[in-house]
């Protein structure tokens, strides 16, 4: 146990993020530099070492939390580092871009704040980096068979890099022209630099795994053909056909989805364009979606200065506090303040007026880059300061620019081009429908679909050409060790689970390379941290 009276004398602190007004006007990263050891060190003497440490089960990776902990309050960071990696093969992907639910069942969260576990986790990659301690790790000898790997996302690149580390000669696909996936294309920069993605894939290059990009599997490669070069096949094609809003008006120009826009900032931040295709500069803008997607929409469209920013959710405000019927330890769908609302909320009070947010830990405002404020009592591991609600909660000018139960009805224009959104809004029964409401109109320029992912694409010549089955939800059939019906054909991530989380994507990258081994070996000492069924513990 790190600190026997940590949880008890020392409270629960965050890093802090750069002030609204420096970080909505540049794409890096929202948060101050590097955190201050010695604060992450006490943050880890927190961790009461448990005897049932349900943040092992919370997170499909098993990450050996307490351990790394206690490594980390005793300053011995290079040990801490080697446990970290023992389970994960890409922290500080995780401890940026996972929502924590290893924070949500945390033995503390019953009735306090959990354990800062995910910013613990980010500062023991960051200073290995820095110090040098991650290094290639090639394999010792060749098994002489070789593996093809379909996808670059989180699975494809766990998959791919257990499987070289195991001595097999590796070659991942990637259609894109870049390696990375939605890690690549689909988050911002200002979530995570991609800088810390380059700097994998160099290591993943350098231990021997080869990557061939602009090349789609399917069309400028037969499947088939593919399998028959190599001893087994990994499909991690992700989960990348978005789902539709099919309203009238939805032919109007200037309506997109979400990944049609998204990769296109990107690609101005990599100096690919000059100036983005797609761009909110100047414009009224409407998200359609209450997720993560939605969310790094609007931080996008407020770094390229559109005049309003409107969200529209159609499930009711979640409360702030965990619900009974979320007990712990299940991670609480309560109400969060992203990092981009919280710039949202503070530009348009600074614009229009509304109400100041209220103070964060440390007296400071919200929007100003006070400390994340976490309620005690279990309430909301990891939630961000809320601002004020005040005369100005609900619409596009208020702190918080999300209009909750909100079902859209159509979209509105003239001459072929989208001026507006209509829907209707009401509190509705919580998770149901939106109730009875007259319409609403909201003005739009541009329109960003977020709405999630049903699956790999409907038309992918992947299941043709290897004679793939289909699950009912609509992602590639597989059985409980993530092979196919196609002998030496394994599919992971989200094109057998459906959309999920980047810390599943690289638990099924890891346990389906060990399923290959396996399968090409007859037995494996690779980690296999859960099996094709596994699911979140829900109600």
């Amino acid at each position: 146990m790190p600190d026997p009276k940590g949880f008890l004398t020392t409270g629960r602190q965050t890093r802090r993020r750069r002030p609204v007004s420096e970080r909505a006007q540049d794409w890096g990263e929202v948060y101050e530099g590097h955190p201050l050891l010695p604060v992450v060190s006490l943050q880890a003497g927190r961790c009461m070492d448990c005897g049932l440490p349900f943040c092992h089960n919370a997170c499909p990776l098993g990450n050996l939390i307490p351990e790394w902990n206690d490594l980390v309050f005793h300053q011995d960071w290079e040990a801490a580092a080697e446990r970290l990696h023992a389970t994960n093969n890409f922290p500080e992907f995780t401890g940026r871009l996972c929502p924590a639910p290893c924070e949500s069942s945390c033995v503390l969260a019953i009735n306090a704040d959990p354990v800062t576990i995910k910013e613990v986790e980010v500062a023991i990659a960051d200073r290995a980096w820095s110090r040098g301690e991650v290094r290639p790790e090639p394999a010792p000898r060749a098994t002489g068979r070789s593996v093809a790997v379909v996808g670059s996302g989180p699975a494809g690149l766990a998959g791919a890099q257990q499987l070289t580390r195991a001595g097999y000669a590796v070659t991942v696909y990637e259609r894109a022209d870049r390696v990375g996936g939605l890690l690549r294309y689909g988050i911002p920069d200002f979530r995570m630099a991609k800088r810390y993605l380059d700097r994998r894939i160099a290591q993943m290059r350098a231990e021997g795994t080869r990557f061939v990009t602009g090349t789609a599997v399917g069309t400028a490669v037969d499947a088939g053909d593919l399998r028959a070069r190599h001893d087994a096949l990994l499909l991690a094609v992700g989960a990348t056909a978005w789902r539709e809003l099919a309203l009238p008006g939805r032919a109007l120009a200037g309506i997109h989805q979400a990944m049609e826009y998204l990769p296109i900032a990107n690609r101005v931040c990599v100096g690919d364009l000059d100036a983005p295709t797609i761009s909110a500069e100047g414009k009224d803008v409407v998200i359609v979606g209450g997720g993560d997607t939605a969310a790094d929409c609007l931080g996008t469209a407020l770094r390229q200065h559109a005049r309003r920013v409107t969200q529209l959710d159609i499930h009711p405000q979640p409360p702030d506090t965990r619900s009974p019927d979320q007990p712990w330890p299940i991670h609480p769908k309560v109400h969060r303040l992203t990092a981009s609302h919280e710039e949202a909320g503070h530009l348009y009070r600074e614009q229009y007026g509304c109400p100041a947010g209220r103070p964060g830990a440390d007296g400071g405002e919200a929007g100003d880059g006070a400390p994340d404020a976490v309620p005690g009592g279990g309430g909301a591991p990891g939630r961000e300061p809320r601002a004020a609600t005040g005369g100005c909660s609900g619409g596009p000018d208020g702190p918080d620019i999300r209009t909750y139960a909100a079902r859209t009805v159509r979209f509105d224009g003239a001459e072929g081009q989208v001026s507006g959104v209509t829907f209707v809004a009401s509190a509705g029964p919580a998770g149901g429908p939106p109730g009875a409401a007259a319409e609403q109109a909201v003005p739009a320029q541009l329109v960003l679909l977020a709405l999630g992912f049903a699956g790999p694409e409907r038309d992918s010549p992947l299941v043709g050409q290897l004679g793939l089955e289909l699950a009912p939800q609509g992602t590639f059939a597989r059985d409980v060790d993530f092979a196919t019906g196609r002998d030496g054909v394994f599919v992971a991530g989200d094109a057998g689970r459906g959309q999920s989380l980047i810390v599943w994507a690289i638990a099924e990258g890891r346990s389906a390379a060990a399923a290959v081994d396996r399968y090409l070996a007859g037995s494996t000492a690779l980690p296999a941290p859960i099996r094709a069924t596994h699911r979140p513990l829900v109600l």
